[in-house]
């Protein structure tokens, strides 16, 4: 399957010689009527007798092949076109009568097995019934013909094995669509979280550069040897940013919770707001310690970007992280972004639950911590 697209590759020559084959191999049974054309002593019937099997059995196949393409595409077979091809067929099989005699019998096989595979079952089951009484009351209509008791066998036999085969035919072919269907989503699902890992990754730092030129700007006139020292850092994170994203679009970053403490002491000191933060963390499992990095990346983000707040306090324990600060906190109860989606959606990978919300001291507050027990 190519991930890219979705899409299953397509149908192998191998795999197109095998429809082919399985549809074309069951004409050998033709031979018996073709030997009786073979051997009749006027040439007119046994061109006429001849001509008529090899147009039945290019007929018969042709039929089946267009069928099973449709199957295949998990398209309706037309109604009114099976109908047409099947009565088509028989009339094909008949008009080999002067030259095969009672041996066109034989082309009923293939037109009840035809009927089961193209009609809807009580169509399907009607032209069974049709063949498989037929050379009965022919023998009985025409004088000479010998009850083919083995052709009503070869009907019901062929029909029991086609209903299998249409069956089989239609369990493939929502199996093949199924698979389409899981790469098309798997694809989706690769796609969204490299777009909310893009997002973190940048709208993090993207906030620390603007934060950090605005504060440039107020300082120029007043302390140039800062605002030089400001510009040089916003460099520094824009380079810093640049190279998240190409290892992002590579693999995925390595996210560390000590690495985003020290990002959030910047960002939060280049906003002004005082910074609460631990002077070192628990260990961690690694899955843990990401999580809670990106949880610490998520939170200072929101406290920067919206939150109107002096100080923000980070605490980190082995069973969870929280961000919190003494802002407006969010202006509604359910908050979501890009940023607390990817944020959930790493966390439920580890059972870990994810808290949003205001203090009840007021402000914004962001947790994430195992659930039960401590780790």
């Amino acid at each position: 399957m190519d991930l890219s697209t979705g899409q299953s590759p397509p149908v192998s020559r191998h795999w197109r010689f095998t429809g082919w084959l399985l549809a074309a191999v069951w004409l050998f049974f033709l031979n018996v009527p073709l030997s009786t054309a073979l051997h009749q002593p006027e040439p007119w019937r046994r061109i006429l007798g001849v001509s008529a099997l090899v147009a039945f059995g290019v007929g018969y196949v042709l039929l089946f092949q267009w069928a099973r393409r449709l199957r295949q595409s998990l398209l309706p077979i037309p109604v009114g076109r099976a109908r047409a091809g099947l009565v088509l067929l028989l009339a094909v099989g008949l008009a080999s009568m002067p030259g095969t005699g009672g041996d066109w019998l034989a082309t009923l096989v293939y037109v009840a097995a035809a009927a089961v595979f193209l009609l809807p079952a009580w169509e399907a089951l009607a032209a069974v019934v049709v063949c498989a009484v037929t050379p009965a009351l022919a023998s009985w209509l025409v004088p000479g013909w010998g009850t083919e008791t083995g052709i009503v066998w070869a009907v019901l036999l062929a029909s029991f094995a086609m209903f299998g085969v249409s069956r089989l035919a239609q369990r493939n072919s929502e199996l093949q669509a199924a698979q389409r269907e899981i790469g098309r989503l798997a694809v989706a699902e690769e796609r969204a979280r490299a777009a909310r890992d893009l997002h973190d990754i940048l709208g993090h730092s993207l906030t620390v550069v603007a934060i950090k030129a605005e504060l440039a700007g107020r300082l120029i006139e007043v302390d140039t040897g800062r605002a030089a020292a400001e510009i040089a850092e916003v460099e520094r994170l824009a380079r810093a940013a640049l190279a998240d994203v190409r290892q992002t679009v590579g693999a995925y970053r390595e996210v560390t919770l000590a690495a985003e403490l020290t990002g959030a002491r910047s960002a939060l000191a280049a906003a002004g707001i005082a910074a609460d933060l631990p002077a070192d963390v628990p260990p961690l499992p690694a899955e843990w310690d990401r999580l809670f990095g990106w949880a610490v990346r998520e939170g200072v983000t929101n406290v920067v970007r919206h939150s109107g707040a002096r100080c923000c306090t980070v605490r980190v324990d082995r069973n969870g992280v929280e961000v919190s600060d003494d802002g407006r906190g969010p202006s509604t109860p359910d908050v979501t972004g890009h940023g607390l989606v990817g944020l959930r959606e790493r966390a439920r990978r580890l059972d870990a639950v994810v808290t949003v919300g205001r203090r009840p001291a007021g402000g914004f507050l962001l947790r994430v911590h195992a659930p039960g027990e401590a780790r």
